[in-house]
């Protein structure tokens, strides 16, 4: 008898159909045929499911068996299959109905005595019995609870392989999962408060100008100045992530393998990805032999945070440019040519020089020129010229760091920021555009328009700059993202001014 199952193939941040297909009537010795590009994982499922199934009491197999998961040209990894494997087996040699299993998706890893693992990208496979219109979904715990997210289709969680076999033999109902947190009624995680940084007033506007706007920041200044203590509090003033973002942040995570469980309260706030400067190209942007998604992709919706910037490989940096620009990567393998967004908020801090004393009045810097240039050098042109703001983080004074009066906390500096969304969400209605960072050539020219007088200002800064025409329209998107923190229809000089000035590495920095 041949019977079927539909479960799902992983690819990007989505999932394929994929159709596990038993024949267990085939004359032969008893052994077991797995087809259908599978990897190693999928080819020790026949292991797993035959402990199972005899642990579970079920008829071991007297025949030569062919399993097929079609399409056959898509590879298939992981151990995702050995549910639907095992169920398939139960439904071919007779133990279960096979018209049971037609209106279900089923996907899950088997222990040896038969109980189950949650499997990665629960939702993605969601997604994908919704769009081939199954009535239900079969998943373990964890995955299952992912899953429910999504809305729209029923999501039982299967706890062990007899659990599924009853709930599908009619003898064991169960009942399907209530949707889980919604971006509404999802938990912020605790993130540390902009009342704990001390002094640091341009360094605070110009992160609430980047966050405001998802504008790329470098903040340069000398250990001990706050660069880092600042960029760990962004989340903090970041708007909660909406329901859409909050569905694309966990479909990455959990194709990474990070399922919902034991992360409830992650799924209110933005992702903040801070890899160390050792960090490779493939860990950067994905890859793998099917690819997977890097630090970029999770960092999507969130904040890709570079520590000690000019510390990275010089070819670890220049990834970045593309994704930058186009707010998603694509990795070609030989397997597999996939695409992953990441649109992300890059934070970058450097010191100004290699002793970091460039500039410090308290402090003399030892660094000859060459070494400050050879230092700077580390960061292509191009890079920065991607990059929005600048700014100079000076050291904190002593009577700062003694100072009991706290700075500005973080929920008056987030409410300005979501007023200045919300008017970006206004103007850009209808478009693939959130945020002034992302407009479009097109948007530009019509919500960036200068007067002539503030276009001759520009010019000017432009050519004592040497600005490049990059720099000039992210010059205007910065203006843009500063009217709308100040409530202004239109670009005027203030707003204009404040973003040249945060062009601080075009201009050399005083010893």
């Amino acid at each position: 008898m041949v019977a079927s199952v539909a479960s799902a193939a992983l690819v990007g941040v989505e999932a394929e159909l994929v159709q596990v297909e038993v024949n267990a009537n085939e004359e032969g010795e008893p052994r077991l045929v797995l087809l259908g590009l599978p990897d190693a994982a999928v080819k020790e499922s026949a292991d797993r499911v035959f402990s199972a199934l005899s642990h579970c009491g079920f008829r071991p197999l007297r025949t030569r068996t062919t399993i097929n998961l079609a399409p056959g040209d898509l590879r298939k990894e992981g151990p995702l299959y050995d549910l639907p494997i095992a169920l398939a087996l139960l439904a071919a040699t007779g133990q279960l109905d096979p018209a049971r299993l037609a209106g279900f998706m089923v996907a899950g890893e088997l222990g040896l005595s038969g109980s189950t693992r949650p499997v990665r990208g629960g939702l993605a496979i969601a997604r994908a019995a919704q769009k081939a219109g199954k009535a239900g979904l079969l998943l373990p715990g964890g995955s299952a609870e992912e899953a429910a997210l999504v809305g729209g289709i029923c999501v039982y969680r299967i706890d062990s392989l007899p659990a599924a076999f009853r709930f599908l033999a009619g003898d064991g109902p169960l009942k399907a999962l209530e949707p889980g947190l919604t971006a509404s009624s999802a938990p912020r995680a605790e993130a540390p408060d902009f009342s704990e940084l001390k002094g640091q007033a341009g360094l605070r506007r110009a992160i609430e100008v980047a966050v405001a706007g998802s504008h790329a920041l470098l903040v340069i200044g000398p250990p001990g100045a706050g660069k880092s203590m600042a960029a760990k509090r962004i989340p903090s003033i970041m708007p909660a992530p909406a329901r859409d973002e909050q569905l694309e942040i966990l479909a990455i995570h959990s194709i990474a393998g990070r399922t919902l469980a034991g992360h409830q309260a992650a799924l209110g706030s933005r992702p903040f990805r801070a890899p160390h400067h050792t960090i490779s190209d493939a860990a950067l942007l994905g890859g793998g032999i099917v690819p997977g998604p890097g630090e970029v992709s999770l960092a999507h919706h969130g904040v890709l945070f570079l520590d000690e910037l000019p510390e990275f490989r010089r070819s670890v940096l220049e990834v970045l440019r593309q994704p930058l620009e186009d707010f998603e990567i694509t990795i070609s393998r030989c397997a597999a040519k996939t695409t992953f967004p990441c649109a992300f908020m890059l934070v970058a801090a450097m010191n100004p020089c290699p002793c970091g004393h460039l500039g410090d009045p308290r402090k003399r810097c030892k660094c000859a020129p060459s070494q400050i240039e050879r230092y700077r050098a580390r960061i292509s042109g191009p890079l920065l010229d991607r990059i929005d703001i600048h700014v100079e983080a000076p050291a904190v004074t002593f009577a700062e760091l003694r100072s009991d009066e706290p700075g500005e906390s973080s929920a008056p500096i987030r409410d300005r920021v979501m007023r200045a969304r919300e008017r970006q969400l206004g103007r850009f209605k209808g478009s693939a555009t959130i945020a002034n960072a992302r407009m479009t050539p097109a948007q530009l020219r019509r919500h960036c328009a200068l007067e002539s007088a503030l276009g001759d200002l520009l010019q000017q800064a432009m050519e004592k700059l040497s600005l490049s025409a990059r720099a000039y329209h992210r010059i205007l998107k910065v203006a843009r993202t500063i009217a709308d923190l100040a409530g202004a229809a239109s670009i005027e000089a203030p707003h204009l001014l404040e973003a040249i000035q945060y062009r601080t590495l075009d201009r050399p920095l005083s010893r």
